[in-house]
């Protein structure tokens, strides 16, 4: 009889404690993009980005993707489903050109399991250029 009195209200507390854990992620993950982006200044978003000028690349947890490039510029870009961006996850892009582009799908994989974890549909690529003045 105790357990059936204290199962609801067990169930009621963890339902309202998950979407604030996903917001304190949410803002983590914006704190951590902020801190990125930091003495940089965006300007207006593009479709596409050419492969061969990726450097490197880096999610940022439940947020965005961050392309650093040859030259110095970053490209963030905000994929629908972002909430399931994990830093532990490989991002697996197939493209049919040399551009990755806002049509573009990424497939999660776990980096521990190696199994599928999920996909994001590309956003646009918002560009970062550093302030004059400015190293980082």
């Amino acid at each position: 009889m105790r357990l059936s009195i204290l199962l609801p209200g067990a169930i009621a507390l963890a339902a309202m404690t998950l979407p604030a854990a996903a917001r304190d992620r949410g803002a983590n993950g914006e704190a951590a993009l902020a801190k990125i982006t930091a003495g940089r200044s965006a300007t207006a978003p593009v479709s596409c980005i050419n492969l061969r000028d990726i450097r490197s690349s880096e999610i940022v947890e439940d947020t965005a993707i961050v392309y650093r490039m040859n030259n110095g510029m970053l490209y963030v870009n905000r994929p629908e489903g972002g909430g399931l961006l994990d830093r532990d996850d490989i991002l697996v892009t197939r493209t049919i050109s040399t551009r990755l582009c806002s049509i573009d799908i990424v497939t999660l994989v776990d980096r521990g399991s190696q199994m599928f974890s999920g996909s994001v549909a590309l956003g646009e690529f918002v560009p970062y250029s550093r302030l004059p003045g400015r190293r980082g």
